[in-house]
């Protein structure tokens, strides 16, 4: 078997890919049952990729705009929303348990059995917060079961790897790898457009007390609708005999993580930090100011989480143009330019935040465009240089590493360093993050390969 580099091509010299002579080979099937196009895979990366977001959205807006209120009443507006991060934390640190645990459960039942089990579990954490009891209704027990439900969303999350990404990677044309990574990332601002467009229709038309009391839970109830409906689309392509086959072709299957760790750990690492910048940006424009808005600002919550939507937009451009750039020149050159240009950007983060509404609107569009610049190929970067067999688990636990370093802390680190200490120290912590990206950027040889 040869061994790949990044995105599952070859280094110079090597075969291509010939499938196994027994099992008649994804495209043996693909002239009998009909060709599968990258596109077609696509579908059901971009299905899964918005539900899940739309999910992480819908919590990390509530995280700002009604969990201090309900469930911290007890302290200040900034500690309530400091404790509110530190749970928003817990699903990134569940997310690698919640890896290890499903990809166990593939190996002993079937994929499946394992996607069924782990969207399940999202869609019941998900709805199960629509019905919590507040601090007011039960007390810590209302802290208790919030913080259990998102560290089992963050399990789910996890669990919900479904290896598409990867054979979207491996099947793309050669010359349009870098468009075809970007399709998964679209479903970032494209959820966050439909949570932050919901929240932003419930603050506008319902009073404060409405919204407090019942408003902030709608959208829970949405979110686990969406839930079931990329449920039964993504187990559709999954769970056909085609993808079956070309899963199995392409040896994307899970990995024990001993045997992971003694032979992919630096590359989980590498992987891990290459797309730094981008991961500690996430957070910065999009949970982040809100919450800066809402405790130092006299801006109405509405049309600031307008104002983030048309960030977004932007953010769906820049997604798309990354595809286009990164197939002009190289996944390396694009992600290390952008990772330049985010340490840039970072030095402006006290000047635009406290220049007003002009100020704030800039930090907003221009963060939102680097967002999707940048986060656009980040995918390819958390997968860079497995070989076939540890691409299905190296890719989902470099991603999960990515999101806990990069972006698990930076709402809780963020706030509570420009409360304290001033908004110069934001700067730093996403400069440390641009810093991250290219010095993993310098030593990442299969994204020079891939260039």
């Amino acid at each position: 078997m040869a061994t790949t580099t990044f995105d599952g091509t070859l280094p110079p010299g090597q075969p291509d890919y010939q499938p196994s002579p027994t099992s008649g080979g994804a495209r043996n099937i693909n002239a009998r049952d009909g060709e599968i196009h990258p596109g077609e895979i696509a579908v059901g990366v971009v299905i899964g990729r918005a539900s899940e977001y739309f999910d992480f959205f819908v919590y990390a807006i509530a995280s700002v705009l009604v969990f201090p209120s309900l469930f911290f009443p007890f302290d200040d507006r900034l500690d309530a929303t400091l404790y509110s991060f530190v749970i928003f934390s817990f699903a990134f640190i569940a997310r690698p348990f919640g890896t290890l645990l499903f990809m166990w459960v593939q190996r002993r039942y079937s994929r499946e059995g394992k996607l069924t089990g782990a969207l399940f579990l999202l869609g019941t954490s998900t709805v199960g917060m629509a019905f919590l009891p507040t601090y007011a209704d039960a007390g810590n027990t209302g802290i208790v079961l919030l913080a259990f439900f998102r560290i089992c969303q963050g399990i789910a999350q996890g669990g919900s790897w479904d290896g598409l990404p990867s054979l979207l990677a491996l099947n793309a044309p050669h010359n349009k790898r870098g468009w075809y990574a970007m399709l998964g990332q679209l479903g970032a601002p494209v959820g966050f457009i439909v949570a932050a467009g919901i929240f932003a229709y419930m603050v506008a038309n319902l009073s404060a007390l409405d919204f407090l009391d019942w408003g902030w839970r709608f959208p829970f109830f949405v979110a686990f609708a969406i839930n079931v409906v990329a449920l039964f689309a993504r187990l559709r392509l999954v769970s056909t005999p085609e993808y079956a086959h070309l899963l199995d072709e392409r040896e994307l299957e899970p990995v024990r993580l001993s045997e992971l760790s003694h032979t992919q750990g630096r590359n989980v690492i590498i992987g891990a930090l290459a797309a730094l910048a981008s991961y500690a940006l996430f957070h910065l424009v999009t949970v982040f100011p809100l919450s800066w808005v809402q405790l130092y600002s006299t801006r109405s919550l509405d049309g600031f989480l307008t104002l983030q939507m048309w960030g977004a937009g932007l953010a769906i451009v820049g997604t798309i143009a990354s595809g286009l750039i990164a197939d002009r020149f190289g996944r390396r050159t694009t992600l290390g330019t952008l990772a330049a240009l985010i340490a840039v950007f970072s030095g402006f983060v006290p000047t635009l935040m406290q220049g007003g509404e002009l100020g704030q609107n800039i930090f907003i569009l221009v963060g939102f465009t680097l967002l999707g610049l940048s986060y656009g190929q980040a995918a390819g970067a958390v997968t860079a240089n497995f070989a076939p067999r540890h691409r299905y688990t190296g890719a989902a636990l470099t991603s999960d590493l990515s999101w806990l370093v990069g972006a698990a802390f930076a709402p809780l680190v963020a706030l509570g360093l420009s409360a304290h200490f001033g908004l110069g120290y934001v700067s730093l912590y996403l400069l440390s993050g641009a810093v991250g990206s290219l010095a993993a950027l310098s030593v990442n040889r299969a994204l020079e390969i891939r260039d």
